[in-house]
Formats: C-alpha cells, structure tokens, sequence
C-alpha cells in the first residue's frame, strides 16, 4: 500500500477507557463467553469474549489472516487452551461483522490505518487498558502495527507466521507456482521497473501475483505452501464448512486496490517498543523463512519454529500452546 508511507506516529498515553453498555461496571459473569456485534469506528464489528478483559492480565486479541477470512476456526480449535482472556474479532467486512460496504467509511477505503483503529476501539470498548495482539498471517501486520503506533496500549505482540513483505511474498508465489508448472521462473519485476515512468511507484507485487495465478490459481497454490499434509487442510476445512462463514472477496478486492501487493512494512518494524514474539512454521513456505527473518532482524522479535506449517495450532497443539504460553510469560 504505497500511501502506508504516510503512516501516523505512535502515541503517548492511552483515551479515556470506556465499558461495555451490557457490564457498566465492567463485571462478566464467571465462565460466560459474550457475544458482541458492535458498531465501532464507523463498522458493525463482530467479536466474541471469553474472561474479564478489563481485569488481570491484558487480554489477548486474535487477528485473523486472510486477508477476509475470520475468528471462528481459530476460536473452535484452540480457543479453550488460551491461558488469559481472550478476545476474537472478526475483522471489518469478515465474517459475522458487518459488510464492508455498509461502513461509514465505504467499501473502497479499506487500509491498515482503519483496520488498526477498530482494533482500538474494540480495545476502548472492553475497558482494557493494554491488550496483546496475536496476529496470524496478514493480521500479524496489524498486531505488529498496533503495536507501533499504540506502545502504551500494548503490552507484548504475538505474530504467527506473519506477512510483512508483499512484494516478497509475491515472488515466492510466483516461484512455488512456476515450480509446480514446471516452467522457468519468470519474474516481471524488471520489465514492470523499466516501463514505470521516473518517480512513480513500479507495482511489482501486483506483476508476480497476476504472474502467479495465471500459472496456479490462489486456492491450490496456497494450499500448497501452507499445508504439511492433507489431514491438516481437511481439518482446517471442516471447521470452516461447521461455522458457514464465507466471503471475504470484497476484503481482499479493497486492500488489493489500496496497493497491498506494493506494501513493504520492514522498514516500520524497528519503531515497534514493545516486545515482539514470532511463532513460525518450518513448513509454511509463505512465511518461513524470509517473511519471519524481517520481523526477527528488524523488531528484535524472539523466534520459535516449530514443526508446523502455516495454522501451528492444527498441526500440533500442544507445542503450539507452549509456544504461546512462553511468549505471553517470557
């Protein structure tokens, strides 16, 4: 996204802290999840709640990936094994929320700067003075920008697997996808660079992923890069088939037209001031090792690989409960 150079700087000191209209003194009923479809930063935002987020530790927030995919297989997998409070939020336009083109803000404005902005609000709503991001793939880029831009809000960030390098990204789609074609790798980069004029931005992770799903198209390509083995994917996709959430075109189809395949965020990643935890999977071939090198080298971020692909929690939860556990204790 070539306008996220222009990105805010961090805060100061927290807003007021507000609770939620059902709980005024911000009480929860003892073991009673709340369910929430809020309107919030100028979006009907769906998220579910499990403990007191404004008691005790700072909650933890899942981001999920997609971009335009939701909390629910994460929640119904692993939900019951987060050791704190827990919220999962189904991003703007995802999900349960609200359609993308019933926001205030429309249908074609879809950035990073909203996407973190409902996440404080969210934040603001629940009465939780700080909070921890656990942002997976795509939504490790808004936990870690949150984390940037809301240091006092933030009390540790959590990537799984994340996407930090669009172009990059691209370039190992196209790689995986000429592979599997059996076809020489022909990266558009160079052509795309001599044809844009002096000065203006040359779209190169538009012209491998275009590349890329010409050869491959996005299902199979990314099944292959993300999964270990068939088990996990089918897995994955009964519960997605158990919560009967689809959609999220219309998320994608906005990001992608506001340049996400142009956006770079190493270069913001040495003003995060808060500690920064990567849960990687050897085999998630979209984030290991390049994308998780970024955030290591440039965050000072603490690696734990295991022996999972792209969704750890599926592949081996136990190993990815004590990875989580370490990185909300350490």
């Amino acid at each position: 996204m070539p306008g996220m150079s222009d990105l805010p700087p961090s805060d100061a000191a927290p807003d007021d802290l507000t609770f939620p209209d059902d709980f005024p003194d911000g009480a929860f009923p003892d073991g009673g999840d709340q369910v929430y479809l809020e309107h919030l930063n100028g979006a009907d935002l769906y998220f579910e709640v499990t403990g007191d987020p404004a008691a005790g530790e700072p909650p933890v927030v899942f981001l999920h990936g997609g971009p335009g995919y939701n909390s629910y297989s994460f929640q119904a997998a692993f939900g019951d094994r987060l050791p704190r409070a827990a919220v999962f939020l189904d991003q703007r336009g995802c999900g349960r929320s609200g359609p993308l083109e019933d926001t205030e803000q429309g249908a074609d404005t879809l950035d990073l700067d909203t996407l973190v902005g409902d996440l404080d609000a969210v934040r603001d709503f629940l009465g939780a003075e700080r909070i921890v991001p656990l942002g997976h793939g795509f939504g490790a880029l808004i936990a870690l920008e949150y984390a940037r831009r809301h240091p006092t809000r933030t009390a540790r960030v959590i990537a799984v697997n994340p996407w930090v390098h669009y172009p990059d990204l691209a370039r190992t789609l196209l790689e995986e996808a000429s592979a599997r074609r059996s076809v020489p790798l022909d990266d558009p980069a160079g052509r795309v660079q001599a044809a844009t004029p002096e000065g203006q931005h040359a779209p190169v992770g538009a012209a491998r992923i275009e590349a890329a799903f010409e050869l491959l198209n996005a299902r199979d390509l990314l099944n292959a890069l993300q999964f270990r083995d068939a088990p996990t994917r089918m897995r994955l996709e009964f519960l997605d088939a158990e919560g009967q959430l689809v959609g999220g075109g219309e998320v994608q189809e906005a990001l992608v037209n506001q340049g996400l395949w142009e956006f770079e965020y190493p270069p913001f990643l040495a003003e995060i001031r808060r500690p920064v935890f990567v849960i990687s999977g050897a085999h998630d071939r979209t984030s290991y090792p390049e994308q998780v090198q970024w955030v290591a080298d440039l965050a000072d971020a603490d690696v734990t690989v295991l022996d999972a692909a792209h969704y750890p929690w599926l592949d081996d939860e136990d190993a990815f409960a004590q990875a989580l556990e370490d990185a909300l204790t350490r």
